[in-house]
């Protein structure tokens, strides 16, 4: 029994992609409950004494994520070589077998109900930001786009590529976004050290979001209506991301920079 056949039996049967930590310890549970049974099955005189596993499930004992790896190496290339309409590719969640993408026109029309859609550009634009800079705050998002991304945000997050994953250490506690598991589902990338020149665009410097009012008591009272003001704005933002029902059309969600167009 070899070990890439074990796999693949593994990723088929899976509803969900498995890591590769997750397929070795699944192989080796595998072994410890054969060694259980033939250890209760000679206590029960079932099996003679000194009866050891079959070599090809002994071996086994030891897998480890380096194996796992090497075998899916050796799936992936019988695949290849064979002319199969599909292969194993690892995710942010793990490996899953998937059609290759020259098939994806005819596996479309098993969904006639889905049809794949494209963002906007200022979409993109959002998107991109967050993806190289995250953890971000809107207001540093502003302050590189130039313009407000309520809306932008908000179409991210009912499309689930953004959540938001905690508040900044900073006066009023912005919001701070971060891509899903979903968004690195989609872009086909384990990581963000996956995307394109990662290491480059993650260390240019960016503009900052303006200083709020000097030390002053006009000033101070301007900093916190300002700071309740953007809390109030990012608290609608989380709540929607939850329960979209809830959240009231705006005129910036409505404007036709922020729709999306369709792939027909």
């Amino acid at each position: 029994m070899e070990l890439a056949a074990i796999i693949e039996a593994l990723l088929i049967a899976s509803e969900e992609p498995l890591p590769s930590s997750e397929l070795a310890r699944l192989i080796r549970a595998r072994v410890a409950e054969a060694e259980d049974t033939l250890a209760t099955e000679i206590e029960d005189g079932a099996a003679a004494e000194g009866s050891t596993l079959p070599e090809e499930l002994a071996k086994l004992a030891n897998v480890d994520e380096n194996a796992i790896t090497a075998s899916i190496v050796q799936l992936n290339h019988s695949y290849e070589t064979s002319g199969r309409a599909f292969l194993c590719s690892e995710r942010a969640k793990g490996w899953k077998i998937y059609t290759r993408p020259e098939y994806a026109d005819f596996v479309r029309h098993l969904f006639p109900g889905r049809k794949p859609s494209r963002l906007s550009g200022p979409a993109m634009e959002t998107l991109a930001i967050i993806a190289y800079r995250q953890p971000v705050t809107k207001a540093s998002l502003e302050a590189v786009r130039g313009v407000s991304c309520d809306g932008m945000l908000q179409k991210l997050l009912d499309r689930e590529l953004v959540k938001v994953g905690g508040r900044a250490e900073l006066p009023g506690r912005p919001l701070l976004y971060e891509t899903t598991d979903l968004f690195f589902e989609h872009f086909g990338i384990k990581s963000v050290e996956d995307l394109p020149n990662a290491n480059e665009l993650r260390s240019v410097k960016l503009p900052e979001p303006e200083e709020t009012a000097e030390s002053s008591p006009e000033g101070e009272d301007e900093a916190q209506s300002s700071a309740k003001t953007t809390e109030e704005a990012e608290k609608q933002l989380a709540l929607s991301a939850v329960s979209p029902e809830a959240r009231p059309q705006t005129d910036s969600e409505n404007s036709p920079d922020d729709t999306t167009t369709a792939d027909q």
